[in-house]
């Protein structure tokens, strides 16, 4: 074993000659969209990078919005599945995944990615957002109430209404949310997804998540620059007792184990593939050139409240007791940043609608409008802009 002093030291001049190994960006990638994880700043990523390539994307059929979510995912979700097969680029609309359908889509060199977030603050987000719809969450006055005792609302034979009340992303991942935690059969689903998926990226390292993304894919730094997208308002957010997070920790248990297992696997993949150092250089580029585009394209260099939002074709879909942000652009962009700065502001639904259109444009709209700043649907460089 060498000492500490005899390491061989590489010369500038020898460093310089050692080529970079090429790359080519992955353009095959399947992303699982899971809830109340940053995932629509994700799709908002995937829709702009489909765009720059001219690639195909795997929309909902007809007026749907979701490829099928909560049902099982099979191809037949997917518009023009029957004319265009296996030729599919990118797919990354809700669904729940369904790997030997998914795979009848999408190519056989395509990249699988997924992101989960701590379940912790998901059960929170999760309550504030679907309190409409999830019959457990309609019935308790509060989040901190609804944990004291899930049981008293929420009811197995409402498990599909219930679904976002209890181990949303196991279900969407394809399993049953109300399981027993059984380690052989956690450990086995553990393993499956880790078959299934070459990258699962954790929400609340998200700008980290992003670095990782670009390097695993060969992708540039404005490929995953991003405005965030679909939070809400502060004062929306219920404060969780800590009673109430050691709760979730139980009534979660399944999302639990795949945060706390997914969470580990992430920081590892970093320190084998980017290494720290390197990790905390870029995520500093991508927030300078998020500070860039912001200063850009925001009159208001924040999302700002619902009612607040001047150009209401940009309203986000309003959902439980959140108020959804968005954004106000600047009034004076030139033509070419006005539709840059657009598309990284605008909402799943009008994304997905004004896609579909351009896609499919024998086909009837989706029923969900888009802004028309542009007459022709092609016309949609997005190339971002460079500050003087």
């Amino acid at each position: 074993m060498k000492s500490p002093g005899h390491t061989p030291r590489i010369s500038k001049s020898q460093e310089l000659l050692i080529p970079p190994t090429p790359c080519h960006a992955t353009t095959n990638v399947m992303f699982l969209k899971t809830h109340k994880t940053a995932s629509s700043t994700v799709l908002n990523i995937m829709f702009r990078f489909a765009e720059r390539y001219n690639l195909t994307v795997a929309l909902p059929a007809d007026q749907q919005f979701h490829l099928g979510y909560p049902r099982t995912f099979v191809a037949q979700f997917v518009e023009g599945f029957k004319t265009i097969g296996q030729n599919y680029n990118i797919m990354c609309n809700h669904l729940r995944f369904n790997p030997l359908e998914v795979k009848r889509v999408m190519a056989a060199n395509t990249f699988y990615f997924s992101i989960l977030r701590n379940p912790i603050p998901l059960l929170e987000s999760s309550y504030i957002y679907y309190k409409n719809n999830a019959p457990a969450f309609r019935n308790s006055k509060n989040v901190n109430e609804f944990l004291a005792s899930p049981t008293k609302y929420y009811h197995p034979e409402n498990y599909r209404e219930n679904i976002y009340a209890r181990n949303i992303m196991w279900f969407d991942f394809g399993y049953n949310n109300n399981a027993e935690n059984d380690t052989q059969y956690t450990q086995a689903v553990l393993e499956e997804i880790e078959q299934n998926f070459h990258l699962i990226l954790i929400a609340d390292y998200f700008d980290e998540s992003m670095i990782l993304l670009k390097h695993t894919l060969c992708w540039d730094l404005d490929d995953v620059i991003y405005f965030k997208l679909n939070s809400r308002s502060q004062d929306t957010v219920q404060t969780l007792t800590p009673e109430s997070e050691e709760q979730i920790k139980t009534w979660c248990s399944l999302d639990w184990k795949l945060y706390l297992h997914f969470n580990q696997s992430f920081w590892r993949r970093i320190e084998e593939t980017i290494g720290l150092e390197v990790l905390e250089k870029e995520v500093d580029h991508l927030r300078a050139r998020q500070k860039e585009l912001m200063e850009i394209c925001l009159s208001q260099q924040e999302a700002v409240r619902k009612d607040d939002i001047r150009n209401k074709a940009l309203l986000p879909f309003q959902s439980g007791a959140a108020n959804i942000l968005g954004y106000n652009l600047k009034q004076d962009l030139d033509n070419r940043t006005l539709r840059t700065c657009l598309k990284m502001v605008m909402p799943e639904l009008q994304y997905t609608s004004y896609l579909y259109a351009v896609q499919h444009p024998h086909k009837k709209r989706k029923d969900v409008e888009f802004p028309l700043l542009w007459t022709n649907l092609q016309e949609s460089s997005v190339q971002l802009p460079v500050s003087n």
